[in-house]
């Protein structure tokens, strides 16, 4: 099964860029898409074969919103973590199958001057648990843009970077405790170095000099480690300022 997930930057804005092509090559079994920042009704998109879920931001359906197309269809799926504080920006969606649950996550900003950071620790806490509560009933797989980039090997200028949103030891401390808890960072099972990015600062040429951040992620419970076959980047697909990341397991 090979499942796909990438922050769009506006689905409108990237249907215009070689979105529908893009799906068409790649054929994931399932994808998940933040950021979407659009309602469904909205958007007309030839996906007959995929059952097609969203999650809006009720207030304003242009901000945040994830979304999740799928050819084998889930037994239930789930919008937010049942948390009112954390559920009013459309940033959960989760897919309950047979042997697993999927959640597409788009994990809030702390913002450039850290405003938000004191809300992104109570985020990181409550989506942990959210997490191992689904976890109790069969094993996740979770992934989407995270905001953060884990180590200084995720980013290309560490060191200038530490105090700086998305690098703060406030939330890597919460990646850490993903890692601990037993989720497993998938692209980490197979690539070492770092280089590695999904997201580049959309000025300074950064993508072509490979100025980037590694924020966006599938991590896995630990039970599925022996299923996982593949975890990768696809830093060369265009049309928003992240690239696509995926795995294929045997599922």
């Amino acid at each position: 099964m090979k499942i796909l997930s990438w922050n769009v930057n506006g689905i409108r804005s990237v249907l215009g860029k070689g979105f529908l092509k893009f799906v068409e090559e790649e054929n994931p079994d399932i994808l998940c898409l933040q950021e979407t920042r659009a309602p469904e009704h909205s958007v007309q998109l030839p996906f007959l074969q995929y059952q097609q879920y969203w999650n809006v931001c009720p207030k304003n359906a242009g901000y945040s919103g994830t979304a999740v197309f799928t050819k084998r269809k889930p037994l239930e799926v789930t919008r937010g973590m049942g948390i009112e504080k954390h559920d009013e920006e459309g940033r959960v969606l989760s897919a309950e199958f047979e042997n697993f649950f999927l959640v597409d996550v788009y994990t809030p900003n702390s913002k450039r001057d850290l405003s938000r950071l004191p809300y992104r620790e109570e985020w990181d806490s409550d989506f942990l648990k959210f997490l191992k509560k689904l976890e109790k009933k069969k094993p996740v797989i979770f992934c989407g843009d995270l905001n953060v980039a884990h180590k200084e090997r995720d980013l290309t200028h560490p060191e200038t970077n530490h105090k700086n949103h998305g690098f703060t030891d406030e939330e890597r401390a919460g990646f850490d405790q993903i890692v601990k808890n037993g989720f497993v960072d998938t692209f980490r099972e197979f690539v070492e170095e770092g280089g590695h990015y999904t997201w580049w600062a959309p000025f300074a040429n950064c993508r072509t000099r490979n100025i980037g951040w590694r924020i966006d992620y599938f991590c896995i419970s630990s039970a599925l480690r022996s299923q996982l076959r593949d975890a990768f980047i696809l830093p060369k697909v265009l049309g928003s300022d992240h690239c696509p990341v995926g795995v294929e397991m045997d599922l």
